[in-house]
């Protein structure tokens, strides 16, 4: 499967709508990849989520990722793993691995441990985590892009297709959106927005 241009990953924290309207109405606009994070929900309500969202990305060919920092669950259905920064590698055949990057030499042991994708941030200044930075900017992302093989998701701050046509332009395969999403009055409408400005 060739990589999607746009990773939505969730956030019921943040989202202004219940989480699985927005994430269904994501799908809907064009997602096809979707990290389930909720690390805070208890894992009875996190698994039956994650069989919905599995079931519903399957009927479009898309990808549920579990957002794992620690061991991965093993009664939870998905199509992948999205590690954290230091979380251990894991051997998952059969699976598309992830992991989060921020620096050259988190990209290049995630090069050598055999992820199929990154995602680097904090690529702009981010409305989610205040503080967080400094910002990477179009042209600290272009640096990493060209320091690697792995398809790279530009993450944080990318609040519309503008952005994301910046990040395209700097080298970055895609972009990975959570806050800007889950507070979005449209779910779909933005979806369909950065899946056109990212071709």
């Amino acid at each position: 499967m060739t990589p999607p241009r746009l990773l939505v990953i969730s956030d019921g924290t943040q989202a202004v709508h219940p989480l699985w309207d927005v994430l269904s109405a994501a799908i809907d606009g064009g997602a096809r990849a979707v990290v389930l994070r909720e690390h805070a929900m208890a894992p009875g309500p996190r698994a039956e989520l994650a069989a919905r969202l599995y079931a519903r990305l399957s009927e479009v060919d898309g990808r549920l990722l579990l957002a794992v920092s620690g061991e991965p669950p093993e009664d939870v259905p998905a199509h992948g793993l999205h590690l954290a920064a230091r979380a251990r590698p894991v051997d998952a055949p059969g699976l598309l691995v992830g992991r989060s990057c921020h620096d050259p030499g988190e990209l290049a042991a995630a090069a050598a441990e055999g992820a199929d994708y990154a995602t680097v941030s904090p690529v702009y200044l981010s409305e989610s985590k205040p503080g967080y930075g400094p910002a990477l900017g179009p042209a600290g992302l272009s640096v990493l892009c060209g320091r690697t093989s792995l398809p790279v998701y530009a993450l944080c701050g990318v609040t519309g297709p503008e952005r994301a046509r910046e990040c395209r332009t700097a080298g970055a395969h895609g972009v990975a959106v959570m806050g800007s999403l889950m507070r979005a009055a449209d779910p779909a409408a933005l979806v369909g927005e950065l899946l056109d400005a990212l071709g």
